[in-house]
């Protein structure tokens, strides 16, 4: 029987949109259990090697151009799905054990999935490290055996399709250059290496926390969390903010009817802000755990990022702008909003901050520990996914390349959980590159207080409205005519630490 694009496509959609809605359902904390399973059974035709293998097919005979551009990512899509087909059992496993799962720390028992909270609000550091140790046990013997085997199966997949790696499929779906990236991102490391260990002292020692070189990893959602701040980032104010915010480019989040946000407090829900989309533009989740501070004023502000974009993609758009394609694209968008939360003008204007320097100096050491964790994070999993790759050796290179990026001792034992799937990492790292890139139109175009002009919303939307439908290069090279580079990102970083 011939390969039926047409009805594949359709297919595809539906079944995005009802394993994200049933992701939402579980993230959320509407049901304990996650039930993909069924999800895939029903849709097992749209991940059938000979589906996968017909899509390659015609994404390589195709010219370079909205068709070509619409094949490549149902290839992208296809595959990931066929892996995620092979792996289903033990995604649904881990996601059940990560939510009944507890932690004993001598004082009682914390879910595994609230540890971060409980260390970040944790003032003292002994309890904070047994924490530590205790999850990282659980970890060690109860799910990194299950992540370790649907790794190994997903490389024997890639090798199985003739590619001689994992790192080398995902540079091809992707249409990332992962080595230049990794080039790129070593380089950005050299550039913030001198000047690195001053921003993050500082910071630590306005927490109260060890300096570099004796502070530990489970020290770091304290420092993430600034409680010092906290005054000037109430929960009672993280949705009024981020509401006003929209509102000053005028976009009214209560009367977007196709945005759904959920604020309400549930036992099981993950404790990160997040975006869900099963339909684009049509049907938008945007879910918060409020608790106050910093963090969770940046969490909400990236996950609206992604919310606004999505939810102003044009909806006579082809599926495969809508919901597939260059992740580094809406990421970039998500940085942009979340970057107003180390904004001084946003900071005196929306939060009535009288001198935002400590907040805007921690929100930029926040985001140089990230940049630097991502860096090490890439060049690990390039190592963890090359076709000469020793897994045995993995857990020591992992935390070898971490704590030398930070400078933090980083625990052998997420060597597994802490790795994206088809590296999603190359998508926020080129993400925060590209932000520059917009935050600079912004300013030049609306001034310094773009949030506070629609005129700016209305560019925004225009850039929105066209989904993914560019990658993030295309887009940057369309809009602005640049050529995307971290450049700019290392000035602004060395600019921030000095």
């Amino acid at each position: 029987m011939p390969f039926d694009l047409d009805r594949y496509r359709e297919r595809a959609e539906t079944f995005g949109e009802e394993l994200s809605r049933e992701y939402y359902r579980h993230l959320a904390g509407h049901k304990r259990e996650l039930e993909i399973e069924p999800i895939y059974a029903t849709y097992a035709d749209l991940f059938t090697r000979d589906s996968v293998m017909a899509l390659r097919d015609l994404a390589a005979a195709v010219p370079d151009d909205d068709d070509g551009r619409r094949l490549r990512y149902l290839l992208h899509f296809g595959f990931d799905g066929l892996v995620g087909m092979e792996t289903r059992a033990e995604a649904e496993e881990l996601a059940g054990l990560e939510a009944s799962l507890e932690v004993e720390c001598g004082d009682g028992v914390v879910p595994y999935r609230a540890v971060v909270i409980e260390q970040a609000n944790e003032v003292d550091g002994g309890r904070r490290a047994a924490l530590e140790d205790a999850r990282n046990a659980v970890l060690e013997e109860r799910l990194n055996p299950i992540y370790r085997t649907a790794l190994e199966r997903a490389h024997e997949m890639c090798r199985e399709f003739g590619w001689a790696s994992y790192a080398a499929a995902y540079a091809e779906l992707r249409g990332i250059d992962l080595e230049r990236l990794r080039a790129q991102t070593a380089e950005f490391l050299a550039a913030t290496d001198d000047a690195y260990g001053p921003l993050i002292d500082r910071q630590l020692a306005r927490a109260g926390l060890p300096e570099l070189g004796e502070v530990r990893r489970s020290d770091m959602p304290r420092l993430f969390r600034a409680p010092e701040l906290d005054e000037w980032f109430p929960a009672e104010g993280l949705v009024e903010s981020f509401e006003a915010t929209l509102a000053g480019l005028g976009i009214d989040l209560r009367t977007q009817r196709n945005v759904h946000l959920d604020t309400e407090s549930r036992a099981t829900k993950s404790p990160r802000a997040f975006c869900s989309t099963p339909r684009v533009p049509d049907e938008v989740y945007l879910v918060i755990a409020p608790h106050g501070g910093r963090e969770d004023y940046g969490a909400l502000f990236h996950e609206g990022g992604h919310t606004e974009h999505y939810a102003n993609t044009a909806a006579e758009m082809a599926y495969e702008f809508r919901q597939l394609g260059d992740n580094s694209v809406t990421e970039s968008f998500a940085f942009l909003v979340e970057h107003l939360v180390s904004d001084p003008v946003w900071l005196r204007q929306r939060l009535g901050i009288a001198d935002p320097a400590p907040a805007v100096e921690h929100s930029r050491a926040f985001r140089l520990v990230m940049l630097r964790r991502y860096s090490a994070k890439l060049a690990y999993e390039l190592d963890l996914h090359g076709a000469s790759a020793e897994l045995a050796r993995m857990p020591d290179r992992y935390a070898e390349l971490l704590s030398g990026a930070v400078r933090v001792p980083w625990p052998r034992a997420s060597w597994l959980a802490d790795v994206d799937d088809g590296f999603y990492a190359a998508c926020y790292l080129r993400a925060w590159a590209l932000e520059t890139y917009w935050r600079a139109a912004l300013e030049e175009r609306f001034g310094e207080r773009w949030f506070a002009s629609p005129e700016a919303g209305e560019w925004l939307r225009g850039l929105w409205r066209h989904g993914q439908r560019l990658n993030a290069d295309e887009l940057l090279a369309d809009t602005l005519g640049e050529e995307l580079d971290f450049t700019r990102l290392a000035a602004e970083s060395q600019a921030a630490e000095t």
